[in-house]
């Protein structure tokens, strides 16, 4: 548990790292942000990632000449831990309110946004949501809680439908699914909305397995799958869950038709792609993707590998979103958290590497963020819906 000293003595270490002093001049207040992920636990590893996509920007930001209408105020880091539990991530805010940040981005998981944003709603605290995409985070009235990348529901949606376009334009050869999802509010709240969207697309949903995190033994699921044989296996879990998942479906020899997430914690990974390429290839992912188009993509993947990590969703979800707070609190002109959550209302945010345009936060939600579709061919991953993304044509179903 990190104690309160520790807290501000290893935030104050990270951003006075990041600190620039000005030239002929007082230097101006720094605004204090709070980047709050699980960096340890059973999800340290989207967690560590997040948090870099974080410093990252605030890098960026504060080389680009910081907060300028704040006379080029940096941002500094207070990191907090949110240990992979909603508990821990709610004490992290309790410590930030006290250390009196202006605003928080995080905090990864469904189930630790939930309450992350509650416990900041208290103190009026703004709250950028960076990947959790339970819908419940935007659909309680919190003044305070900005969500940049789209909600499960979208997600989900929008891969059914993809799903009916692929499926139907093959000759309609897949007609049976099985989903395997992790038990928490992410997981469950996914499968949930497969399970009523399916089968009014014609496919019958032959099982829904739940599954603990975490859980280091699919064998026996993955037998249940291989007498069920279902034409199409649909996962919705974290990295690790997912990885082991797939690569026991690989030594079983289960080869549905096609392996297609809906938001799959390693289906669109460059980690999981090199460490276990052959149990990665063909895999169709729903999930949050960049702008392939845009060579800032291309420049920002460049600069996390020479960082020795993978340019993976929750980097530059999290790189995405820092920016998109700094924007706001470069318009309020402030440090005031009023004026910061009225600048987030009237976002219009387009200088990204999003395929989404501007910004338009609606009860909290950006209504112009938009899921894309992956597939892994040859070693790497590829964008193939929409259209106007599409890098190649998709392989759909795998096995004839």
């Amino acid at each position: 548990m990190t104690t309160r000293r520790q807290f501000v003595t290893s935030t104050a270490a990270a951003a006075s790292a990041l600190a620039f002093p000005l030239v002929g001049g007082a230097q101006p207040k720094s605004v204090r942000i709070g980047v709050l992920h699980p960096v340890t636990g059973s999800l340290a590893y989207s967690g560590q990632q997040c948090r870099e996509g974080a410093l990252m920007a605030i890098e960026d930001i504060n080389k680009a000449g910081g907060i300028k209408s704040l006379g080029g105020a940096k941002i500094e880091a207070l990191l907090g831990d949110a240990q992979s539990t909603p508990q821990a991530g709610s004490a992290e805010i309790e410590k930030m309110n006290e250390a009196g940040v202006s605003a928080v981005v995080g905090a990864f998981a469904s189930a630790i946004c939930l309450a992350t944003t509650q416990a900041a709603a208290k103190y009026n605290l703004p709250h950028v949501v960076d990947v959790g995409v339970a819908d419940q985070i935007v659909e309680r009235g919190l003044k305070n809680t900005f969500r940049f990348g789209p909600g499960y529901r979208k997600c989900a949606e929008v891969a059914v439908a993809n799903l009916h376009v692929l499926n139907t334009a093959a000759g309609k050869p897949a007609r049976t699914v099985m989903i395997i999802h992790e038990e928490s509010l992410f997981g469950s709240g996914t499968a949930q909305l497969l399970a009523r969207e399916l089968p009014g697309y014609g496919y019958e949903v032959k099982e829904i397995i739940k599954h603990a995190n975490p859980t280091r033994d699919f064998n026996n699921i993955v037998l249940r799958m291989k007498s069920v044989n279902p034409d199409i296996v649909i996962p919705a879990n974290y990295y690790n869950e997912y990885a082991l998942l797939v690569r026991t479906m690989q030594q079983q020899k289960v080869t549905p038709k096609a392996i297609y997430s809906v938001l799959g914690g390693a289906a669109s990974s460059y980690k999981f792609v090199k460490e276990f390429p052959e149990a990665a290839n063909g895999i169709i992912d729903c999930n949050h993707w960049f702008n392939p188009k845009d060579k800032r993509s291309a420049e920002l993947k460049k600069r996390v590998e020479a960082k020795g990590l993978f340019f993976s969703y929750e980097v530059f979800m999290t790189y995405t979103s820092m920016r998109v707070l700094a924007d706001a609190i470069e318009r309020a002109k402030s440090t005031d958290r009023a004026a910061i959550i009225d600048a987030l209302e009237k976002s219009a945010f387009a200088d990204h590497i999003m395929p989404y345009g501007a910004t338009k936060f609606v009860s909290g939600q950006n209504m112009g963020a938009q899921p894309l579709m992956t597939q892994v061919s040859k070693g790497d991953i590829k964008v193939i819906v929409p259209r106007e993304y599409r890098e190649i044509d998709p392989i759909f179903p795998l096995k004839a």
